[in-house]
């Protein structure tokens, strides 16, 4: 991430809260920390560092108290000075956020969010990972239905053909997508098919648009999906989120609303497991 010859306290792209104010009444040592912690969380909100004036400013502190916090941090690592005054996250902190991505777990911690999803929409909820240019299940809450989608784990599913694929597609450039998609051949599953790169493309950007994919009956007949995807610490799409059922239940009608659910869902998701939208899909 470059740093800014004019730090500021603007934060980084898709950032997924602002800086908290300091704690302004609390006893003794817990005040201190609930301030130390304060001055990490918006040094972690800025592109290159922040300035003590800055800091302090963000965090409704007097400078000589911002400054006492910055020597406590910076002797214990968390913390360092820059070259043009300001102040930088440390090694240390570095390391601590280092092991939360080491020890999270994508089918763990997406399970809550999936079952939510499955009790709020009633449909079957669903977790898919893309390898080798395909969407791979990894999890899956069933509704109550008696006719519900119902996959394996493990099952796969075409990208261009699957609300998953769509959804992981529309988060990669132009770039990405032709690397996954390019020189393949799309598949015709059902007459609703995208089967050329403009059409793919259209769709792709319609996605990006609403900030979930439909598939309208184009894996198989009978069946819809919307799907929205949870991307990583380095904006990239990790996996996605979607909800299915048959079209008798799953109408057209309710597509707008089930797809703003999965949307809510993949950037919930997202958060929790430390990762950040582009700025683009942010913004959705």
């Amino acid at each position: 991430m470059p740093v800014k010859s004019r730090p500021s306290l603007s934060r980084r792209r898709g950032a997924a809260t602002k800086p908290r104010r300091a704690a302004a009444k609390a006893p003794g040592h817990t005040q201190a920390l609930s301030r130390g912690l304060a001055v990490l969380e918006a040094l972690a909100a800025t592109d290159g560092g922040a300035t003590l004036t800055a800091l302090a400013a963000t965090l409704g502190l007097p400078a000589p108290t911002a400054h006492r916090l910055l020597a406590t941090l910076e002797a214990a690592g968390y913390v360092q000075p820059g070259g043009n005054g300001e102040w930088l996250m440390g090694v240390r902190a570095f390391r601590t956020g280092s092991a939360f991505l080491s020890h999270r777990n994508l089918v763990v911690q997406a399970y809550p969010y999936l079952k939510s999803l499955m009790e709020r929409s009633g449909e079957t909820a669903n977790l898919a990972v893309l390898d080798s240019g395909e969407a791979v299940f990894v999890e899956q809450v069933q509704c109550r239905e008696l006719m519900r989608m119902s996959a394996k784990l493990g099952a796969r599913s075409p990208i261009h053909a699957s609300g998953v694929g769509k959804a992981m597609l529309a988060a990669m450039d132009a770039r990405g997508v032709t690397a996954v998609v390019g020189g393949r051949t799309l598949e015709r599953f059902t007459a609703h098919t995208l089967t050329t790169a403009a059409v793919l493309a259209r769709e792709l950007d319609a996605t990006r648009a609403r900030g979930y994919a439909i598939d309208d009956e184009e894996h198989a007949l009978g069946m819809r999906c919307v799907a929205a995807t949870v991307f990583d610490e380095m904006g990239e799409p990790w996996a996605a989120v979607s909800l299915a059922g048959p079209t008798t239940r799953f109408t057209r009608e309710r597509i707008a609303a089930l797809g703003a659910l999965v949307r809510t869902t993949a950037h919930e998701l997202t958060e929790a497991l430390g990762g950040q939208a582009p700025r683009s899909a942010a913004g959705e």
